[in-house]
C-alpha cells in the first residue's frame, strides 16, 4: 500500500477525524440478523455473520476484528437458539462462524503490521529524498527556483536526479544531473556528489576548481564500490554546472558534463547555451581532460530551464521524443502585465514541463524525470511582483507529484 492510498483510506474511514471504521462490520451484522429473523426456516442465513470479522479484518484493527469474531459467535448462538430445533444452523456452523472469526483476527494482524512495514518504507525513503533533493528557501542566494521530480519508480520516490543551490563565498552555484542507472546505488552516488558539490561550492573560487573537485569525488565513489564488489563501478552521471558571479549580473558560468544543454527562455524566446563538450562525471581516467567553463550572456528577463533526459527522451505511442523547446515556446512569451512581470517564472516553466511530459508519454515515464528553473531575483523596484512566485510550502518552490 503506498503512502497515497494509506492517506485515502484513513479519510475514507473518518468522519469529522473520528474513526468509523467500525460501522460497515456492525451494519453488516444487524441486517444478516435482521434478514435471518424474516426469512422462512427454507433460507436461514444466520452463517454468513462470518463475513462481519472478515470485512473487519479489511479496514478495522486487531483489537476491533477481535471484538467484531466474539460478537458474532455470540449473536449466532443467541440468534440460532431462537429458532426451533428442527430448524437450527447447528454445531457445523458454529464452528464455521468461529474458525473464521479466529482466521480474520489473524489476517488483520498480518495486514496491520504489512501496514506498518510499508509506512517505515516510505518514512526512509522520504529521509531519503530530503538528502538528496533537501527542501531550499523560496527565494534562495539571489535566486528564484522552482523544481519538479517525477520518479520513474513511484514507490521509491527518489532516484538518481538532482538538484541544488548553493551559495558561497565567491558566488551561487547551481548543479543538475542525473546518475546512470537506477536504484538504491544511483541515489548514494547522487547523494556523494551533492556532498561534494555544497562544499565545494561554497568554498572554491573557481568553477573550474568545484568541477575538478566533482570529478574526484565520482572516482573515489567508483572505487570505494568496486572495492566492496559492486557491479557499478563504472557508473557515471551527467550533470551540469552553473556559477551565478556577484561581478557579472548579465552572464553566467557553465561547465557541462555531457549532460542536456541549459536552456535560456525569455521574452527573446527560447535559446540553448552550451551543449555537453565535456565528458560525464566518472569518465576523466579513461580519457583525462580538463573542466571546460563557458561565460555566456545571461538577460536579466530571461530563466534558465535545465531538464534531465527523462523529459528530452520521452516518448509517445509512436515512438516520438517529447518536443521541448517547442513546448516551451509560448512560455517565452510572458505578458509583461502578468505575475510574470516581463519574466517567465520558473513556477510556471516547470509545471509547463511536467504537464507537457506526463501528457506526451500519457503517464508512462521510462526514466527518472527531472526539470529545474531559475532566474536572479531583481533588485528593489521590481521584488514586489515577483513576491507571489516564491515556492509554496517551504520546499523551495518544488512542485510534488
Amino acid at each position: 500500500m503506498t503512502d497515497i492510498e494509506y492517506g485515502r483510506q484513513k479519510q475514507l474511514l473518518r468522519v469529522r477525524g473520528r474513526n468509523v471504521s467500525w460501522v460497515p462490520p456492525l451494519l453488516l451484522l444487524v441486517g444478516i440478523v435482521l434478514l435471518d429473523f424474516n426469512t422462512t426456516e427454507r433460507f436461514r442465513i444466520i452463517t454468513w455473520i462470518v463475513l462481519v470479522p472478515g470485512s473487519a479484518a479489511a479496514i478495522c484493527g486487531v483489537w476491533s476484528t477481535g471484538a467484531f469474531a466474539v460478537l458474532a459467535v455470540v449473536t449466532y448462538v443467541a440468534v440460532d437458539s431462537a429458532w426451533p430445533n428442527q430448524y437450527q444452523a447447528g454445531l457445523g456452523d458454529f464452528v464455521l462462524v468461529a474458525l473464521g472469526g479466529l482466521l480474520a483476527t489473524i489476517a488483520s494482524g498480518v495486514r496491520v503490521s504489512k501496514e506498518r512495514q510499508a509506512l517505515h518504507f516510505q518514512d526512509i525513503a522520504e529521509t531519503t529524498r530530503r538528502t538528496v533533493l533537501r527542501p531550499l528557501p523560496p527565494r534562495w542566494a539571489g535566486l528564484e527556483h522552482a523544481g519538479v521530480y517525477l520518479a520513474a519508480d513511484v514507490d521509491a520516490r527518489v532516484g538518481g536526479d538532482f538538484y541544488d543551490i548553493q551559495p558561497g563565498l565567491h558566488g551561487t552555484r547551481v548543479f543538475v544531473g542525473d546518475v546512470q542507472g537506477k536504484g538504491l546505488a544511483a541515489v548514494e552516488t547522487a547523494a556523494a556528489l551533492l556532498g561534494t558539490f555544497r562544499e565545494a561550492g561554497y568554498h572554491e573560487k573557481d568553477l573550474a576548481s568545484v568541477a575538478e573537485r566533482l570529478e574526484i569525488r565520482m572516482l573515489r565513489h567508483r572505487s570505494h564500490s568496486t572495492a566492496l564488489g559492486r557491479d557499478d563501478g563504472d557508473r557515471f552521471a551527467t550533470a551540469v554546472l552553473i556559477a551565478f558571479p556577484e561581478d557579472a549580473p548579465d552572464t553566467v558560468e557553465i561547465v557541462n558534463f555531457g549532460h542536456e544543454a541549459p536552456l535560456a527562455v525569455g521574452p527573446g524566446g527560447v535559446r540553448e547555451l552550451p551543449s555537453g563538450d565535456g565528458l560525464p562525471l566518472g569518465l576523466s581516467d579513461l580519457v583525462p581532460t580538463e573542466p571546460i567553463v563557458h561565460r555566456v550572456p545571461l538577460a536579466a528577463d530571461e530563466t534558465l530551464l535545465l531538464v534531465t533526459d527523462g523529459v528530452t527522451e520521452a516518448r509517445d505511442r509512436t515512438g516520438t521524443f517529447y518536443p521541448l523547446a517547442r513546448d516551451i515556446a509560448p512560455a517565452a512569451d510572458a505578458d509583461p502585465g502578468g505575475a510574470g512581470a516581463g519574466h517567465t517564472a520558473p513556477r510556471e516553466l516547470v509545471r509547463r514541463v511536467r504537464d507537457g511530459v506526463l501528457r506526451h508519454s500519457g503517464g508512462r515515464l521510462g526514466d527518472d524525470t527531472t526539470a529545474f528553473a531559475v532566474r536572479r531575483i531583481r533588485e528593489a523596484g521590481g521584488e514586489g511582483s515577483e513576491e507571489s512566485e516564491g515556492g509554496e510550502g517551504g520546499e523551495g518552490g518544488r512542485l510534488r507529484s
